[in-house]
């Protein structure tokens, strides 16, 4: 049998001087829901990109389903770039039926795809508005609708919940997971994160063109740094700053948050803790995505420097 799954492959880019991207690798399976994560410039795109054939790869290897990927396969690919894609003085309903056309839907498949998901992401009533005259929010359903009305089997999206309010994100997300738990991989980039926390079976950060961390979230949290929480009413601002291998993140009242080096034995702040009187709450604080991903960009930062 098959493996349905999109394989980035050791993808390497360079511009010139410039390298855009470096042996990125990584893979989204049928059916998962994968966040796509880095800072301004870290090769996101220029991966999505690749594989979607508008750029050609100086190494590496783009595969569907255990195969290179062909013209035939972008086919069934739905794409969402982040710069807008679609014609602004054409009309919608026009604009998707040709676009559904173009991937090889029939004439009266393709109305029908239109109008279903026109009025699945609340934009029906602007079908035969010309795209420039709605709102960026409107554009970008309308952008979504674009990368779906073929129903294709493969999902790259770039940036999709850019310039949504909350209802618009919630109408997307769910859509998003339905196309997942229909067997389609599903891949997209977004800077918020907590989104990409709650939505995503798998997350890949990036940095400098370059998979630096990929996993679930609770693994990717699991392998980060180790952060204690202490309540201890009578400790004084300062209490732990003589600890060795500990950093005071927070001192809030009578709380505070502390992140400990690997090796560090967290009894030790115990009882430095309990030397200032009692101890209410001593416990371990997986780091968020958001904290993660900002050490790895501090990192990415003191590496340029």
């Amino acid at each position: 049998m098959r493996d349905r799954r999109l394989e980035i492959d050791a993808i390497s880019k360079r511009y010139g001087d410039v390298v855009a991207l470096r042996e990125m690798t990584f893979e989204v399976r049928a059916g998962e829901l994968f966040g796509f994560v880095g800072s301004n410039g870290a090769g996101k795109t220029t991966t999505m990109r690749i594989a979607l054939g508008v750029l050609s790869s100086d190494s590496g290897e783009v595969r569907w389903d255990g195969e290179k990927i062909t013209l035939e396969t972008r086919r069934h690919i739905g794409y969402m770039p982040e710069e807008r894609g679609l014609y602004p003085k054409m009309k919608v309903i026009d604009q998707l039926v040709y676009l559904a056309r173009l991937h090889g839907m029939s004439t009266k498949a393709a109305m029908q795809s239109a109008t279903d998901w026109t009025e699945r992401l609340g934009v029906a009533a602007r079908r035969d508005d010309e795209v420039q005259k709605l709102s960026l929010g409107n554009q970008q359903r309308v952008q979504l609708a674009a990368a779906l009305v073929h129903n294709p089997s493969i999902l790259v999206l770039d940036e999709p919940f850019s310039g949504l309010d909350p209802v618009a994100v919630d109408v997307m997300s769910q859509v998003l997971r339905e196309k997942a738990d229909e067997g389609v991989p599903v891949v997209f980039s977004s800077h918020q994160l907590e989104l990409v926390e709650r939505l995503c079976d798998r997350v890949g950060i990036v940095r400098a063109g370059h998979m630096v961390e990929s996993g679930t979230v609770d693994e990717l949290r699991a392998g980060g740094a180790v952060r204690l929480i202490v309540h201890a009413p009578k400790a004084q601002p300062g209490w732990a700053d003589a600890l060795a291998g500990v950093t005071v993140r927070s001192h809030d009242g009578e709380k505070t948050e502390l992140e400990l080096e690997t090796g560090v034995d967290d009894q030790t702040v115990l009882r430095a803790a309990l030397e200032t009187g009692p101890v209410h709450e001593f416990a371990h604080r997986l780091p968020t995505l958001a904290e993660l991903f900002r050490s790895v960009v501090t990192v990415d930062t003191q590496e340029a420097a």
